[in-house]
């Protein structure tokens, strides 16, 4: 869709309406970088999310990811834990199914995962990767994933910083050092549906901004501003990017980070896999997360207290069960 028509759906009084969170094509940032810039911001002020295409991440790239994936975690779960690791907030390799929780929820949520971070043996705090040798093609399929992924969110980082009367580079030196999570999920079938927990419960994401490769089923949903849960169709090439808490948190609330959730299947489908691959960007571990002074005002006073990105990340990890 042109940037043009989604500017204009933005602006428009029904647009808190639509059923559908609006989509953005990176490449009309090289066109027209201001009009650009206002749809982006408009689109971000209202939902949070936004699909992003013209992104260059090949569907076989993608494809290959899944395939990787899939193999992966069919392997029996003995094998699967030799790839436990204790690195802080089970930030590399995996995760066993019932290990994570919502915030606040009373259920783990139903899910195993891996995890695939930033190396820099400049930066203490990054741990090394694990990589399974069951899988030969894992170590590569990731990689490159990863990789492609951190370009993406440089760029968009970009345009969220000009969106914000900011230098275009003002986040480089703020994420040249920090974690960036690649989360390779896996959602089993479920054989009993009459149990309370879901695939995913209600939750926001901790970081500055995720990109989501998303699964090829249905289940994701967003909480609207009218209370409304909107699902989530993946249109083939789009890369999901949400505001997390670290962004909502700099400006003020202005970018919200919206509630998502991943609900459990009806019938048949139930009882088939769900994979999905989001990418979590964080900054520096001593960045600060004071509010931007552009985002506070008489109509918009002061709403977080002043921390780092470490302090807030450990709070929150524990809230969610990754740190004890």
């Amino acid at each position: 869709m042109p940037v043009y028509v989604i500017l204009w759906l933005l602006n428009c009084t029904r647009f808190t309406h639509m059923n559908q969170i609006p989509t953005l094509d990176i490449t009309d940032f090289e066109r027209d970088p201001d009009t650009f810039t206002q749809a982006f911001k408009a689109a971000y002020t209202e939902w949070g999310f936004a699909g992003i295409t013209g992104h260059n991440i090949e569907p076989e790239q993608i494809r290959a990811a899944f395939d990787a994936a899939a193999d992966f975690f069919a392997l029996p779960v003995d094998i699967k834990s030799k790839y436990e690791t204790d690195a802080a907030g089970r930030a590399r390799g995996y995760v066993p199914f019932g290990t994570e929780k919502a915030k606040d929820a009373q259920h783990a949520d139903l899910k195993e995962f891996y995890h695939v971070g930033r190396e820099n043996p400049a930066a203490a705090h990054l741990a090394d990767n694990v990589w399974p040798s069951e899988i030969p093609t894992f170590r590569a399929s990731f990689e490159s994933l990863f990789a492609s992924l951190d370009t993406l969110a440089h760029r968009v980082l970009s345009v969220f910083a000009l969106s914000l009367d900011l230098p275009h580079d003002y986040f480089e030196s703020r994420v040249d050092q920090g974690e960036a999570l690649l989360r390779i999920l896996h959602y089993p079938p479920i054989t009993d549906t009459e149990i309370p927990n879901l695939r995913a419960a209600a939750h926001e994401d901790i970081n500055l901004l995720t990109l989501l490769v998303g699964s090829e089923q249905d289940g994701l949903e967003v909480l609207s501003r009218r209370g409304d849960w909107v699902p989530i169709s993946m249109i083939k090439g789009t890369i999901i990017c949400n505001v997390g808490d670290m962004l909502q948190r700099l400006t003020n609330g202005m970018l919200p980070s919206t509630t998502h959730r991943v609900v459990n299947p009806q019938g048949d489908k139930a009882r088939a896999s769900r994979y999905s691959i989001p990418f979590f960007m964080h900054p520096n571990p001593d960045t600060s997360l004071a509010c931007l002074p552009q985002c506070v005002n008489a109509e918009n006073p002061l709403r977080y207290p002043p921390t780092t990105a470490s302090e807030y990340l450990n709070e929150r990890l524990k809230q969610i069960g990754l740190i004890k």
